[in-house]
């Protein structure tokens, strides 16, 4: 909790003021999750601050909420293309992603446990926050105005593809809330582009493309092999199947 109060407060998501008359202001409060790797294993415990979005009124509070993600046909379309021109795949990882969107509203939200306040006192956001209805629209502006200060533009096809051509040579990059995979026929350009995306936000660079989207992805001499293998696991324990007895069923 205390390193997620160190983000927030490093990204001076809020600002601490008296709630004027009349204004609503939004509850929060912290949530807890355990994140596990492809194969199972715990990779982190993470504690997350959270608006309590669903009482924010529309026109008040928040106007426009989409915002797009990648389409699962561009996931594999990307893969298919990659293993065609044998070219590597790369992901990264944008950490708190939403506190990176700018708010245009005027959203005010009660102090979290663990912030001294005065008693009269309420946070006036100044970036989005994980729970509201406006983060996620916000992020995707913020993300999409920072690729094209690096030269990118948005696929016709797929507002979550960015595109780059210079020179004959080609970055793609495909993105998926605050999950991104990368790939080229320019080794310098993926590396140019990491080190742009890791100035302008706090990134986490996963290296080669292992898991995405509960694929599995393993790169060989012939291509790429995808399974789901922790994704089917995942469903079966949610089932409650996973002490039943294997039957053999035809494909």
């Amino acid at each position: 909790m205390q390193d997620e109060l160190q983000a927030l407060d490093k990204t001076r998501t809020w600002d601490l003021v008296d709630l004027l008359a009349g204004k609503p202001s939004v509850d929060c409060k912290w949530l807890y999750k355990i994140k596990t790797r492809s194969d199972g294993f715990v990779e982190r415990y993470k504690a997350c601050l959270v608006a309590k979005g669903f009482t924010q009124e529309y026109g008040i509070d928040y106007e426009e909420t989409f915002a797009p993600i990648a389409r699962p046909t561009s996931v594999r379309s990307l893969i298919a293309i990659a293993a065609a021109k044998r070219w590597n795949l790369f992901q990264m990882d944008v950490k708190n992603a939403f506190l990176n969107g700018d708010l245009a509203e005027e959203v005010y939200m009660k102090p979290p446990h663990g912030v001294e306040h005065p008693p009269n006192n309420v946070c006036r956001l100044k970036q989005a926050l994980y729970g509201l209805k406006e983060a996620p629209r916000a992020w995707f502006a913020k993300f999409s105005t920072t690729m094209s200060e690096f030269g990118f533009t948005s696929s016709p096809h797929d507002t979550a593809l960015f595109i780059r051509k210079t020179n004959h040579v080609m970055v793609l990059l495909l993105l998926y809330v605050d999950n991104m995979i990368i790939t080229r026929d320019d080794i310098l350009g993926i590396h140019d582009l990491k080190q742009f995306l890791s100035h302008k936000f706090e990134m986490k660079d996963l290296g080669v493309l292992s898991y995405f989207l509960g694929l599995e992805v393993t790169s060989s001499n012939d291509g790429y092999l995808l399974s789901q293998t922790k994704y089917a696991s995942d469903l079966i324990s949610k089932a409650g199947l996973i002490d039943n007895k294997i039957a053999s069923t035809p494909l």
